[in-house]
Parts: structure tokens; C-alpha cells; sequence
């Protein structure tokens, strides 16, 4: 055990705790079984290691799943020996990547009383078929990739703080004035949705992540042939250069050649493992499900990663304003215009875009981007980047 106590000190002493992530704020720590669940690459190991050393614990212990020690030890044996020495707090990275984590992350639970534990994993589809096992037990939180505030904050060094939906139409979002939003907004939506932008060759780094998760992860949880794994492939493909896509099952399963049976289940994988964002009618219950509207890619950094041509500004504009919203909010698709919140109705484009998709709207909005501040009606795309 000495060898996972050095590996802890090692990645701590090379952790910085100067910007953490907003999903820090919102969890609560005193749960006895934690899970934090997101795509790959969105900061989920620093975000525990930063815990860590936020909270000054010294009766913690951060492992792994994939390390050496679990080829000859399991995980609930670990967790007892840990305790019996005084341990309090197990953190567990990449869970998923241990066979039957579930049942034994449960049997820690049931046997292991003084035990807190709390545990990520990347692939959300191995995490949502393991954790139905612990759903009475967890407390379950998704951490979603960079927002614009979060973005200017890591790049900045700033502590610019986070807005709710009705001061952000209200325009009252502020940055400081030597901050000029419009340039460094066109930087994120090129390479600033993941935290690790700032290392060199972020396109490659991002493919190489994307490559991971269409190639490796949905094919094993969905017991995917070579064949098949490639068509989920070639979809993800297809859909970049078309989104934001409305479903035509006709035209993919001639392009494809893939089965119209299949097409659904290949579609939910994609969603599931957060590679795009569904926007569904507005519907109750079971019928939501199973009306899309439009597709999109989850975020705009993988417009440009994936396409072959410069990205349509349209379609960019549609699928970040997509990404900010969900996070807290239920977005569904408008009868009269893009995005419709709760009761309100959001048209978004450019700055020359005007009301007139708006005039049947309660309440609605003209999001525009290339403008920096906001008129009466009109929110600057980058604003609502403030949300989360």
C-alpha cells in the first residue's frame, strides 16, 4: 500500500489548486458514496486531487483503478486494510476500468460503514450500466467541459463569478475592461472547452480523445464487431460536417449502410458518451425521447477537430449556446425559432440577425455573436458563457 500512498504525494505535489473547477462548489462532500461522472479530458482527476489538498485531509487515500496494485489485490480488500489503519476518505479514479466495480464500490458501502468513498470514471456508458447497483446509495454529479467565465479565469487569473439565467438576458454580465471577450471567445471556440488547452498540439490531443472514446469505449460497452465500431465511427464523421443534423434515418442507413434498427441504439451511444448533444421537441415523459429535432456536436472545439472545411459560424454559434444552456437548464427546440428555456424563446446568430423569428414568442431573445454588449432584446452570444 506504501507504493499508492508515493503515487498520491507524486500527482499532489504537482497539483495546482490557483483555478478549480465550478463542480467543486456544488458537491457535497460530506456523502458517504460520491460519483463524478463526465467525458474524457474534462478535469475530473484534478478536480479529486484538488479536493484533497483544499480540504486538508491526511486520512485519505487516491488510487487508480488501472494501477499495478489491482492486478493481485481487489478493491474492497484495499478499502478494509485502509480503514483498519484509520483511513477515512477513498478516491478512486477511472473506476470503470476495474472488472465488477460496482458490486464491490457496493459492498464497501454495506461493509466498510466508516469508509467515504468517491469515485469518477470517463466512460459514461460503463458508468451508467455499473452504477444502477448503487443508485440508492450515490450522489451522482456530471462535470461538463470549460464554460467561457471558467475559460477566462484559467487563462486570466481571474475569479470571475458565475450568473443565473435571468441576470445573463438582463446583460449584467461584466468583465473587467481590459478583458476583451470577443477575441478571447473566438480562442475558445477554437481550443478552450477542455482544461487542457494551454498544452501544445490541443487539436491532436483532442482527436486522440474522441478517437478513444468511438473507437474503444462505446465498442466494448456495446459488444461492437470491427465492423460495426467502424460505421460508429464513419457517423460521428457524417454528423460533423452537417450539423447541426436532423435526423433522416432514411439517408444515413443509405450512406451508411447501416441498419435502421441500429441507427437509434448508435445515435444514444454517441449522446451517452457525451460526443453530441440531442435537441429534443418539447414532450412529456417517454414521448421527449423520443423526438429529436436536431443534433450537435457537444461542443464547438470538436467542430473543428473533426471537420474537414472551416466550420459553419451558424452551426458553431447553435451548438455552444446548446452546451451552456443543458448544463442547468432543460433546453428543448422552438416552434418559432432555435432554443426555447422554460418560457423563454432564443434566437441565435450574428450581429446583423434580427427579431423576426421572435414575433410569435411570450418572451423571447436575439443572441447574437460578434457584439460585446447588450441592447434592450439583444444578449451577446459570449455572455451566456457566464452560467456555469
Amino acid at each position: 500500500m506504501e507504493a499508492l500512498y508515493q503515487t498520491m504525494r507524486t500527482l499532489l505535489s504537482h497539483t495546482d489548486t490557483r483555478f478549480v473547477r465550478y463542480l467543486h462548489e456544488r458537491i457535497n462532500w460530506d456523502s458517504r458514496l460520491i460519483a463524478i461522472l463526465g467525458a474524457r479530458g474534462v478535469g475530473k482527476t484534478t478536480l479529486l486531487l484538488q479536493h484533497i489538498l483544499l480540504s486538508g485531509q491526511q486520512d485519505c487515500l487516491y488510487v487508480t483503478a488501472d494501477d499495478f496494485y489491482f492486478s493481485n489485490h481487489r478493491l474492497f480488500e484495499l478499502a478494509q486494510q485502509f480503514s483498519r489503519m484509520g483511513g477515512k476518505h477513498l478516491y478512486i479514479d477511472e473506476v470503470h476500468k476495474y472488472a465488477n466495480w460496482s458490486v464491490e464500490i457496493k459492498n464497501i458501502y454495506d461493509l466498510v460503514p466508516d469508509l467515504q468513498v468517491v469515485y469518477t470514471g470517463s466512460s459514461i456508458l460503463d458508468m451508467e450500466r455499473g452504477g444502477a447497483d448503487l443508485s440508492r446509495r450515490k450522489s451522482e454529479y456530471y462535470l461538463h467541459g470549460l464554460s467561457f467565465r471558467e475559460y477566462i479565469n484559467m487563462a486570466k487569473g481571474l475569479q470571475l463569478e458565475p450568473m443565473v439565467l435571468d441576470d445573463v438576458v438582463q446583460g449584467k454580465v461584466q468583465v473587467p475592461l481590459d478583458i476583451k471577450p470577443l477575441q478571447l471567445f473566438a480562442d475558445y471556440m477554437h481550443e478552450g472547452y477542455y482544461p487542457f488547452f494551454r498544452e501544445p498540439d490541443y487539436r491532436m490531443h483532442l482527436q486522440g480523445v474522441l478517437k478513444q472514446v468511438v473507437e474503444s469505449d462505446i465498442p466494448q460497452f456495446a459488444e461492437m464487431n470491427v465492423s460495426s465500431a467502424a460505421k460508429l465511427k464513419t457517423l460521428l464523421y457524417v454528423l460533423a460536417q452537417s450539423v447541426p443534423f436532423k435526423p433522416n434515418y432514411s439517408t444515413l442507413e443509405r450512406d451508411l449502410s447501416i441498419s435502421r434498427n441500429t441507427l437509434p441504439a448508435y445515435m444514444a451511444y454517441l449522446e451517452k458518451a457525451q460526443l453530441v448533444n440531442v435537441l429534443r421537441t418539447p414532450a412529456e415523459g417517454i414521448k421527449r425521447l423520443q423526438k429529436m429535432e436536431k443534433i450537435y456536436l457537444n461542443n464547438p472545439n470538436m467542430a473543428y477537430a473533426l471537420s474537414e472545411a472551416e466550420p459553419n459560424k451558424g452551426s458553431l454559434r447553435e451548438t455552444v449556446f446548446f452546451s451552456w444552456l443543458r448544463v442547468d437548464y432543460p433546453v428543448t427546440s422552438s416552434t418559432v425559432s432555435d432554443f426555447q428555456v422554460g418560457g423563454i424563446t432564443f434566437e441565435v446568430g450574428g450581429k446583423n440577425k434580427g427579431r423576426k423569428q421572435l414575433s410569435g414568442a411570450e418572451r423571447g431573445f436575439v443572441v447574437k455573436d460578434d457584439i460585446e454588449y447588450a441592447a434592450p432584446g439583444i444578449i451577446p452570444l459570449w455572455m451566456f458563457g457566464f452560467l456555469y
